[in-house]
């Protein structure tokens, strides 16, 4: 059997790829099992499961881009409202599916979708197949949050045979706007098959297997999407699949982007943060890294296998890659950037990087990454593991300016961390200095000894924080997003009539009893940053440095002492 794409290895076979000392039974393991494929399966097994430009980078293929233009026929859709008559599509009268829409549409179209949910129990026919030189667009300055697109159906790949897809991207088309989930076995969101598709602005979340698939010379652009909870990859990228993956934020999915046989994309200005690995490179791939945020990954940060090589940086195009803490689930085992390839030596020159957490043939010129201005020049970033499109820049970076919020030695800001009990109550305090208005407790494990003694005590008699009814306060428990909600409520004085707007939220059943009034009324004053999905609250999810400066600075807001900051991941529900 010829065996296609990831180097498919039979049951009963030992991996002909990995060097001997790699072949321990391991997550790593598991995970690239989750990568291989082959034409005649085509099967790629599940797995359970986030940079402006700082040096001009040379595309390593010219992408053929087909943009709709302005001034093409609008097609309406609402899957609410909307009737698919054929006398229809107007905004006034919209078509009800994307499918009928799809029928309507021709070169130039763009069908414009209101929010709603986009299914087979609406009548969505899977996969949505965009003709050439036509635009699918929701709402680009949200992502498409509330503009969700779910379900797949069977497409025959001339690469990959079989598969189960929810959209199919054809030359010229641009994606933008939307949510897209593929809940089918191996399902992939979009797919990409030698052609030259535009996809920009949208979340990729919650497929079985990738986001987005692009195979044979498949030449897109992807850029300033997120792909987030996928239990595959972000991006997968095989045959002799060339394009740009720019800007967008890999988090908490499988691999963040996996490259094989004789791929090579240009990879450059994305945070891949927090997934299984970060990039995976097979076959022959040869990718081009440049100005990427590769960390917290649980595995490996960078990987080659086989023959895989990687560009990561040259003296005349430095990589400018930030490739740290990665392998947190075994730094012993895993590593920044794991060479295991046969015999290959892969160059890095530039890139932000331990040489102590290197494994195999690298010749490293390590140099220390200045962080990226953000898009459109001027201002700086005051972290440099907070990159200039990381969703709570602006809020870290107001509070720093405001002393209420501070980093670690080396300039890091460390927000994927958890926040303490103690660490919160001295971020209140720096942020609210709230007079006391109630009596002092004292709490019989905050000695007055202890570093965060006064803050807690500050906290407490101001109403922002409470102990335990055990006369605890337990300050090196790391806060959950419930409670620091519920905290900010309560010591702003906020109020509901009602908590209707808990239903916005996906897991409103998972919000305690005790705090569902209180996170109505944070919810209703727009203190509550949901990122990746506005949807989603996790109330019972430890909340990491991140999230706690974008609810403090948006607590401010409310109580008007600071600037509004625009983004797309505030809830805005009423009562």
């Amino acid at each position: 059997m010829k065996n296609q794409g990831f180097n498919f290895i039979p049951h009963g076979q030992k991996s002909l790829f990995l060097q001997r000392r790699y072949r321990q039974s391991s997550a790593f393991s598991r995970l690239l099992a989750a990568l291989f494929l082959t034409s005649n399966v085509s099967l790629l097994l599940p797995i359970s499961v986030n940079a402006g430009i700082s040096t001009p980078v040379k595309s390593s293929a010219n992408l053929l881009l087909a943009q709709a233009p302005a001034t093409g026929t609008v097609i309406f859709v609402n899957p609410s409202t909307g009737n698919d008559a054929a006398t229809n599509g107007s905004e006034a009268a919209p078509y009800k599916t994307i499918s009928f829409a799809l029928r309507q549409a021709r070169a130039g179209s763009i069908i414009q979708l209101a929010p709603g949910n986009y299914d087979s129990s609406n009548g969505e026919q899977f996969p949505l197949n965009i003709p050439a030189n036509v635009t699918l667009r929701g709402d680009e300055s949200s992502k498409g949050q509330g503009i969700q697109i779910t379900g797949g159906g069977g497409y025959t790949s001339r690469t990959f045979a079989a598969q189960n897809i929810t959209i199919l991207a054809n030359n010229g088309v641009t994606i933008t706007g939307v949510t897209v989930t593929n809940p089918n076995q191996r399902g992939t969101a979009v797919w990409v098959e030698s052609t030259n598709p535009t996809i920009t602005n949208n979340t990729f979340t919650n497929s079985v297997r990738d986001g987005v698939f692009v195979t044979g010379t498949g030449n897109p652009r992807v850029e300033n999407n997120l792909f987030t909870l996928n239990q595959g990859n972000g991006i997968s990228i095989a045959k002799e699949a060339r394009g740009e993956v720019r800007n967008n934020v890999f988090q908490n999915t499988g691999f963040g982007i996996a490259v094989s046989e004789n791929a090579a994309p240009l990879i450059s200005n994305n945070q891949i943060i927090g997934n299984n690995g970060g990039v995976v490179i097979t076959g022959a791939g040869k990718p081009v890294l440049r100005n990427n945020v590769i960390q917290d990954s649980r595995d490996h940060g960078v990987v080659a296998i086989t023959n895989g090589e990687p560009d990561l940086g040259t003296e005349a195009s430095p990589g400018n890659n930030l490739i740290r803490n990665n392998g947190r689930q075994d730094p012993k085992k895993y590593f920044d950037i794991l060479n295991a390839t046969r015999d290959r030596t892969i160059i890095a020159v530039g890139n932000d990087v331990d040489p102590s957490r290197i494994s195999g043939k690298v010749e490293l010129v390590v140099a220390k990454v200045e962080p990226p201005p953000p898009p459109g020049g001027g201002g700086t970033t005051a972290f440099r593991d907070v990159p200039a499109n990381f969703w709570a820049k602006s809020y870290i970076d107001a509070l720093a300016a405001r002393d209420i919020i501070a980093g670690f030695p080396g300039n890091e800001y460390r927000p994927n961390e958890p926040v303490t009990r103690a660490q919160f109550a001295a971020i209140i305090n720096k942020a609210f200095n709230p007079p006391a208005r109630r009596e002092a407790i004292n709490f019989r494990d905050v000695p007055t000894s202890f570093w965060g003694f006064q803050a807690i005590q500050t906290a407490s008699r101001g109403g922002f924080l409470s102990g335990y009814p055990n006369g605890t306060f337990q300050p090196q428990q790391q806060i959950e997003r419930v409670q620091a909600l519920v905290s900010l409520a309560n010591g702003l004085g906020l109020t509901t009539t009602g908590t209707n707007v808990l239903s916005f939220y996906s897991d409103a059943n998972s919000i305690p009893d005790y705090a569902r009034n209180a996170i109505a009324a944070a919810t209703s004053r727009s203190i509550v940053v949901n990122f990746p999905s506005v949807r989603q609250l996790n109330p019972r999810r430890p909340a990491t440095r991140a999230e706690v400066a974008a609810f403090v600075y948006q607590a401010m807001v409310n109580a008007g002492s600071a600037p509004a900051i625009s983004s797309p991941f505030i809830v805005n529900v009423s009562q």
